[in-house]
């Protein structure tokens, strides 16, 4: 009797793996960045894109879509109502998806709608202005501000509320104006509001780091601050921090990915597995060192509390901000 008790748990274990294998790689991976190419989430969607296959983690190539709208608002309830069950499917966020999480703005859908999946780095927060722009540090910029708030014209991949507004807000409120007197400027993604910055139709951009490093290489733009807590290490040491100008602002931003609500537990492990591995490998920790990108690697119910927990800080922030009704 044992044997055959034996025998019947062994080729349950067996079923259970074969499945786990059927589940394994998706047919068609495809990775969502919710807005127009050249922003953060873009930058998102090909690290992990580049990653996953550089390291043979994944065989299948994964294509890259762009659904803007809402900055991230249509493409998180596209997911949840109409791809809740793909499991060929991850879709980039950032903390500024979580910020709009926090204020409603993704509509009836809140942050417990989707399986959040893995974080694979962390940018941070930057101001930038061209390279021709007659401003060299961030408190001559504030300086400029004092005197009229709405002789600048600021851009961001954001409406009022959103990640890059908040940061401006922040510093705004730290120098003692009301960031209500800003002129402001919201395009989709970061990739627009650069763009517009170059052409001189916005003075200032508000945007992640990663965004406009490209630009800096060129000659092209002038980061006045990053929004660390210290200097970064590298290539970015030469960029002063808001802290170290007499701003008492931080603003990492977490870069990584969700899937439908109603994605198996086998599909999603699978996912989770070839994450982990990938974020484990000093070939991926170059490439999202080459993107100007620092480690933070979270995945699963990890990434979950995270997330949960990111989410209600930002609800208090944005209360102060008069931001929720």
């Amino acid at each position: 009797m044992k044997s055959v008790l034996t025998r019947a748990a062994l080729a349950t274990a067996c079923l259970a793996f074969a499945s786990q294998l059927l589940a394994a790689e998706p047919k068609r991976p495809e990775c969502i960045a919710p807005a127009k190419p050249g922003g953060g989430f873009d930058l998102t969607c090909k690290l992990a894109q580049s990653g996953l296959k550089d390291t043979g983690l994944l065989k299948a190539p994964m294509r890259v879509t762009y659904m803007p709208g809402g900055v991230g608002a249509v493409a998180y309830n596209a997911v949840v109502a109409q791809r809740a069950k793909d499991p060929g499917t991850i879709t980039a966020f950032s903390s500024g998806s979580l910020l709009n999480l926090a204020q409603g703005k993704f509509g009836r859908y809140d942050e417990t709608a989707v399986r959040w999946l893995a974080a694979i780095g962390t940018d941070y927060g930057a101001i930038t202005v061209r390279a021709d722009a007659p401003w060299q540090t961030l408190g001559e910029l504030v300086e400029t501000l004092k005197k009229d708030p709405a002789s600048v014209v600021f851009g961001a991949g954001a409406t009022i509320g959103g990640q890059d507004w908040m940061q401006t807000a922040l510093i705004a409120r730290a120098a003692g104006i009301d960031p209500q007197n800003l002129r402001y400027v919201a395009f989709e993604g970061g990739g627009e509001t650069l763009t517009a910055m170059l052409g001189g139709h916005v003075q200032v951009t508000s945007s992640g780091l990663g965004e406009v490093t490209p630009q800096l290489a060129a000659g092209k733009v002038r980061i006045l601050a990053v929004l660390a807590d210290d200097r970064l290490p590298g290539k970015l040491a030469d960029i002063p921090t808001a802290k170290e100008q007499g701003f008492d602002i931080s603003w990492p931003v977490i870069r990584g990915f969700y899937m439908g609500p109603q994605v198996s537990d086998e599909q999603f492990a699978w996912w989770q597995g070839q994450f982990e591995q990938m974020l484990a490998r000093d070939d991926f920790a170059t490439l999202r060192e080459q993107r100007d990108l620092f480690p933070l690697s979270l995945t699963g119910d990890e990434l979950n509390a995270f997330v949960l927990k990111q989410v209600q800080e930002y609800k208090a922030l944005a209360g102060e901000f008069g931001l929720i009704q």
